[in-house]
């Protein structure tokens, strides 16, 4: 029986450049949470993405514009996290609890360092701020609109807006806390006294 060479399947353009940008967004996110703002730069991200320094800049020409894919991946990824979380919350007398956990969980991880690495140096960048304070701004209206409903508020009742808001705020100072130690017990303490509060001021959504 003769053998017939086969031809190797190769993966459509697109795909593989689709699979390039998310290589190097996902290595970008390590970059700035490890390394911060001036330790980020095209190259270094190519390097940990594992792509050549050509392909990378094709992407993203200069490092501005990598922090702006990285803003809006950052966005993507914590509207995905919480969706798939809240998806496993239960109704009961400590779903608040809960659902503010989750909430803090925003202001966690790698993805938030990153975050705040970006927003130190555009404070004192006012070309980089004008690119990022749009973009940070989608972020909060996607964060308000997450926690009204996980929370079922009724954002017509006086006050719940901002009381929503209070808990974002409250959030991501908790998160700001665990930088430089473990506060997870006081942590726990200052949500199930919040979602105490919570429970008593928002009335649900009928």
């Amino acid at each position: 029986m003769i053998a017939v060479p086969t031809t190797p399947v190769r993966e459509p353009r697109q795909d593989r450049s689709r699979a390039t940008r998310q290589r190097l967004l996902e290595a970008s996110v390590r970059c700035m949470a490890e390394l911060g703002w001036s330790g980020t730069t095209v190259a270094v991200v190519a390097e940990r993405a594992g792509v050549s320094r050509g392909a990378a800049q094709h992407h993203f020409p200069t490092r501005e514009d990598l922090v702006t894919g990285l803003i809006e991946y950052m966005t993507e990824v914590r509207a995905a996290e919480i969706e798939s979380v809240a998806a496993g919350l239960r109704s009961g007398p400590r779903r608040t609890e809960q659902v503010l956990t989750v909430l803090v969980g925003l202001y966690r991880g790698p993805v938030f360092r990153a975050a705040l690495h970006v927003w130190t140096a555009a404070a004192v960048d006012e070309a980089l701020r004008d690119k990022v304070r749009p973009l940070e701004a989608e972020l909060g209206r996607t964060a308000h609109r997450m926690a009204v409903e996980l929370l079922r508020v009724d954002e017509e009742t006086p006050g719940a807006r901002e009381t929503v808001q209070a808990t974002l705020d409250l959030a991501r100072g908790l998160g700001l806390g665990e930088l430089l130690r473990d506060d997870t017990a006081r942590r726990a303490r200052v949500l199930r006294q919040w979602a105490a509060t919570l429970d008593t001021v928002l009335p649900p959504t009928s």
